[in-house]
């Protein structure tokens, strides 16, 4: 199957990447995860270009750098929750701020792209297309009690004790899902409560499975580079597949919803914005 070049580019990036952190030459060998990235990202938007006609990064290129930027501002939301519920930290991080920082954004801002464009590759291939039931009516007051739980599950967890708040980091993950899609869902965006009323949970699973591949790559690449992430999670923390505890794998499923519904309303704002300019 011939691939639109940014395909090939990526293929060439990983490869070279993988060869270079074996020899741990720097700075590929600090900056190994988000290289890999940053390859695996090109790939996947040329499978996209060549499976749909377009291609995400090129023929929507304001888009994309949107893109790159909410991935960062999410990620960094994340990463203030984790001043308080200490759940991860860095290690081998470079001693000079500047290329500290430089690789950090770069590495944030692989994160969305990453897990949203796998999902897309996902809907093309028709993954789940029969994913679907009779078409159903969720009440007002359904909404509601999401956005309220939501709220609740992002608010409360840096309210209480530290020693109590490293528990509670599940509720971060589904919390921002519960407190956004309905939003999006009233703005008129894609909403997965949308996608209910209409009898489909195809996206849903599409972020799910997009959600566990990441998780996978993410942890693989992490385990080999020389900066990378280590858990301190509080519980079960002995079985561990790369650096992640086996249990927490589960956690990249809602993960991507939350990348999801960040995006569509980040998508929103900008979109009003232009309209009154």
């Amino acid at each position: 199957m011939r691939l639109p070049g940014q395909g090939y580019l990526g293929l060439v990036i990983m490869f070279i990447g993988e060869i270079l952190m074996l020899a741990q030459i720097e700075p590929i060998y600090t900056w190994f995860t988000p290289i890999q990235w940053t390859g695996y990202i090109l790939f996947l938007d040329a499978l996209l270009a060549r499976w749909r006609g377009e291609s995400f990064i090129l023929d929507h290129t304001r888009e994309f750098l949107l893109m790159l930027l909410v991935s960062n501002i999410g990620w960094f939301l994340f990463e203030a929750y984790n001043l308080h519920l200490r759940n991860w930290e860095y290690v081998n991080m470079p001693e000079n701020l500047l290329p500290q920082v430089i690789g950090m954004f770069w590495a944030f801002a692989t994160i969305f792209p990453g897990i949203l464009l796998t999902s897309e590759a996902i809907d093309a291939l028709g993954g789940f297309q029969s994913a679907k039931f009779k078409p159903v009516n969720i009440p007002q007051w359904i909404h509601i009690l999401l956005i309220i739980s939501g709220a609740l599950f992002c608010i409360v967890p840096v309210l209480v004790p530290a020693e109590i708040a490293k528990y509670l980091f599940a509720f971060v993950w589904v919390g921002y899902v519960f407190l956004l899609d309905p939003i999006n869902y009233r703005l008129g965006m894609n909403s997965l409560l949308r996608d209910l009323e209409r009898g489909s949970i195809q996206k849903l699973l599409s972020l799910f499975l997009s959600g566990l591949i990441c998780g996978i790559l993410w942890e693989f690449w992490n385990y080999w580079a020389n900066a990378k992430w280590v858990y301190t999670v509080p519980y079960l923390n002995r079985f561990k597949i790369f650096e992640m505890p086996l249990y927490g794998f589960l956690g990249f499923l809602p993960f991507a919803v939350e990348c999801f519904v960040i995006w569509q309303l980040a998508l929103c704002l900008v979109k009003h914005r232009n309209r009154k300019a």
